[in-house]
């Protein structure tokens, strides 16, 4: 009976560690072993053939674009205003002595590589006042940058770097992009290194005057924060489609809605700032207004479309060519006018000095007129 029971217990131990053998090594022969929670697994990672990419994968796109992409670092010198030191008569009798002596303010933002030989694409007022740039490339080098131009207008700016290896973006064709496309930020945001975000285009022709009075902005939910200003915003092939530049924010941070300026737009000025060093647009001397139903009703009016003059500055190119208070601007120079930002791109696009036909309704009659166009003035920056 002894001996039945040795062996029986030899068993049992033999049986327990194959169990646990198996179970380390080949734990799907358990078929009875239940899991924790049921669960879908894939198989291994199959590697794809030459040119391939996964699906719903976004990492060609931003493996063409990231290389392109720099950080921009500039110092500004930043003079804080006191009420009392300005105040005349303190300056009278104390002069300069007193004047709070200018603090040094570092400015982050990102840029683009446009070409081969140096030029790159960012936010006026990234280096806007800077008294020394550097821009850090994507291998890790740092190199100094000089600024070509800067327009406030549109707050773009070109910047140039001497240094080789640099790899220009691809342009895509922002006019085409249409709301629901996918695209990517790409920027520097808090300084932490590139980061790229994903997201839709929420809406584009979004016109936002007092940013930028010459163009429509590409909105977007892509993540865009302090630092991405001035990096670009890609489509999923990698293509250059805008300029992130801005986002709405009550909090100051990323809430969900960024701007990008359009591509089609950035190159028209970025073409200017390198053969001239600055952008020169035509000026009629104007204030204009849509034109809609509810007012054109209010004006005894039948045309629903165009801008209608508010107000006329004394002296100017639009006054000496006969333009009147009330007059709705329908075509300047050929082109037809339907809104306030086709009138201010059609004058702006129009040289200094060129005199263009301008086709005006007043008082539901249609009459042409000649206007001399004169140069617009820059915009005064904010304090």
């Amino acid at each position: 009976m002894r001996k039945l029971w040795l062996l029986f217990a030899q068993a049992v131990t033999v049986t327990l560690a194959a169990l646990f053998v198996v179970s380390l090594v080949k734990p799907d022969l358990l078929v009875w072993r239940s899991n924790v929670v049921a669960i879908r697994e894939g198989g291994p990672i199959v590697p794809l053939p030459a040119g391939a990419s996964r699906p719903f994968s976004f990492s060609d796109a931003a493996k063409k674009a990231t290389p392109s992409v720099v950080n921009i670092s500039a110092t500004r010198q930043i003079r804080r205003k006191n009420p009392l030191l300005e105040d005349p008569v303190f300056q009278r009798f104390f002069g300069e002595r007193f004047q709070v002596p200018p603090e040094t303010q570092l400015s982050l933002g990102s840029g683009v590589i446009v070409s081969g030989d140096g030029y790159i694409l960012t936010n006026d007022h990234v280096v806007e006042g800077v008294t020394d740039i550097q821009v850090t490339l994507h291998d890790g080098r740092t190199v100094p940058a000089k600024v070509v131009g800067l327009d406030p207008d549109t707050d773009l700016a070109v910047v140039r770097v001497t240094a080789q290896g640099l790899t220009p973006i691809t342009f895509g064709q922002s006019d085409q992009t249409r709301v629901g496309d996918v695209v990517l930020a790409i920027g520097d945001p808090f300084s932490v290194g590139q980061t790229v975000t994903m997201g839709i285009v929420s809406a584009v022709g979004r016109e936002i005057g007092s940013a930028n009075p010459f163009g429509s902005f590409i909105q977007t939910d892509a993540a865009i924060n302090p630092g991405n200003s001035g990096g670009a915003l890609v489509d999923v092939s990698g293509h250059l489609i805008g300029i992130n530049t801005l986002i709405f924010s009550r909090s100051g941070g990323y809430q969900g809605i960024g701007f990008a300026i359009p591509v089609s737009l950035a190159k028209r000025v970025m073409e200017q700032i390198i053969e001239t060093g600055a952008v020169t647009r035509g000026w009629f001397g104007v204030e204009v207004a849509d034109m809609n139903p509810e007012l054109a009703t209010s004006l005894g009016m039948t045309g629903k479309r165009g801008a209608i003059v508010g107000a006329i500055e004394r002296g100017s190119p639009a006054e000496k060519g006969g333009v009147r208070l009330g007059d709705v601007i329908v075509s300047i120079n050929g082109r037809h006018v339907v809104d306030v930002s086709q009138a201010l791109n059609a004058i702006a696009e129009v040289p200094p000095g060129k005199a263009v036909p301008v086709k005006v309704l007043r008082k539901n009659q249609e009459l042409a007129l000649e206007v001399t166009v004169g140069k617009r003035r820059p915009r005064p920056r904010s304090e």
